[in-house]
């Protein structure tokens, strides 16, 4: 991503914070990932399907620590060709495919999956895009398989919640209460295996170290004070992060599909 075009008081949030370096933006952080993969206890040679890949990071994660074969989709061209070179780079061609394409065209891909990730992809679409999602993931789903799901929870009015956020992160950020998000997956036939939520502290100093590790969060502290534009977008997220503390957290789910 090229910093130097970058609006910072435009471009959305996590587009910002990948331009500050940033590499974790997930709501809930390493822990958060790392709960729904300990959840997962996946099997080698089973297949998962990763929606908006990125680099293929998670992608090259997975596939390592689990011998099993990925399928990751990413709407992002640069994106897609940057994670392919990456999953080149770590001799993982064989395990992992990058289809370039939207998550809403699920249909184009003709296969199920015995397990699907998606991580801060629902918290992003409307009410009737959420839904539209969640069959398209039932749908995509073998028998028996899993969804891992990782999204922004709502503790408080979620419509003054969706308001504040849009303007702040500059994307349509819908998260929802627990209980609605039980029941989009549970309205389509997915069952709740397991369920944990925390607070959102994505911006604060010990989640930072923790998802960076110390030598990153110094470098992101240095990228973010040299650059008045970036600085001033990023203390404004992280204000609203603050200010709606009680109200804003995480919800990791994994679902199953029964047989």
């Amino acid at each position: 991503m090229s910093t130097t075009t970058l609006n910072y008081q435009t471009a959305p949030g996590h587009q910002v914070l990948a331009a500050a370096g940033k590499t974790v933006l997930r709501p809930g952080g390493r822990r958060a990932t790392e709960q729904l993969l300990n959840w997962a206890n996946l099997q080698q040679e089973q297949t998962v399907l990763e929606l908006a890949a990125s680099f293929g990071e998670s992608a090259i994660a997975i596939a390592r620590r689990f011998g099993v074969r990925v399928v990751g989709i990413e709407k992002n061209p640069d994106s897609v060709a940057k994670a392919r070179a990456n999953i080149e780079a770590a001799g993982l061609s064989d395990r992992i495919e990058i289809i370039e394409g939207d998550i809403f065209k699920l249909d184009e891909i003709d296969r199920q999956f015995d397990c699907i990730f998606a991580e801060a992809i629902l918290t992003m679409q409307s009410q009737p895009g959420k839904e539209k999602m969640a069959r398209l993931l039932q749908a995509k789903l073998k028998p028996d398989g899993q969804l891992l799901s990782h999204e922004m929870l709502a503790r408080a009015d979620e419509q003054q919640l969706h308001k504040n956020l849009a303007q702040i992160i500059r994307v349509s950020s819908q998260p929802l209460f627990q209980d609605r998000w039980r029941s989009l997956w549970e309205t389509v036939g997915l069952q709740i295996k397991n369920l944990d939520t925390g607070a959102l502290e994505m911006l604060t100093l010990p989640q930072l170290i923790r998802d960076e590790g110390l030598g990153q969060t110094i470098r992101i502290a240095r990228n973010i004070l040299a650059n008045p534009a970036l600085r001033n977008r990023v203390f404004q997220m992280r204000k609203t992060f603050l200010k709606y503390h009680d109200d804003l957290g995480y919800i990791v789910l994994q679902v199953i599909r029964p047989e």
